[in-house]
């Protein structure tokens, strides 16, 4: 069998966390990097908070305990993707800090690149998105527990980038997480 430059075509692969509020527009950026990403040949995976509930933490609640399984079981996914020449692209919430730093600390013990990008959406703009519905539900009584409502969130105090969706497009968002990848020397 022979194979091709293109089969032997090595990339770095990198995971970006991108972490923010319900609805503060992390999945729409990832995807909008991702095709760009793809476009330019890098092998791409968004590793999306809803599926990974779904598929790879069902049964997890929202306790503390419980978001803290589910951010390490993305953090584990993500840093085995770019270890093996994956772009991982995370939006999740991941609201508590400690968690955020244990996956930091698991890419960096195995030298797997990590950034993290605060999309940092005010709770007011998320609100009046309220993609999910979740803000009406919980303004009704009908949910409790929403991060950055009546659940902390521990904003980034030190992101490799804070995004402020709401002032600019998700392209030119997509864009500025491009250009670190660029700046990292990972795209």
């Amino acid at each position: 069998m022979t194979t091709t430059t293109e089969e032997l075509q090595v990339t770095t692969g990198a995971t970006v966390w991108l972490t923010g509020l319900p609805s503060a527009g992390k999945t729409t950026i990832a995807y909008e990097l991702a095709g760009r990403l793809r476009e330019e040949g890098h092998r791409v995976e968004v590793l999306d908070g809803d599926e990974i509930r779904t598929f790879l933490s069902a049964g997890l609640g929202f306790s503390r305990a419980d978001r803290h399984a589910n951010v390490q079981r993305v953090g584990f996914l993500a840093e085995l993707l770019a270890r093996n020449g994956v772009k991982a692209l995370v939006p999740v919430i991941a609201p508590y800090a400690d968690s955020r730093a244990a996956v930091r600390g698991r890419h960096r013990d195995s030298r797997a690149p990590y950034l993290e990008v605060h999309v940092a959406t005010p709770v007011e703009v998320c609100s009046v998105r309220d993609v999910k519905g979740l803000y009406a539900k919980q303004a009704a009584g009908e949910l409790t527990g929403l991060t950055g409502v009546d659940d902390p969130y521990e904003a980034p105090e030190s992101p490799d980038l804070r995004i402020e969706s709401h002032t600019q497009t998700v392209r030119e968002s997509a864009a500025a997480v491009h250009a670190l990848l660029v700046e990292r020397g990972l795209a």
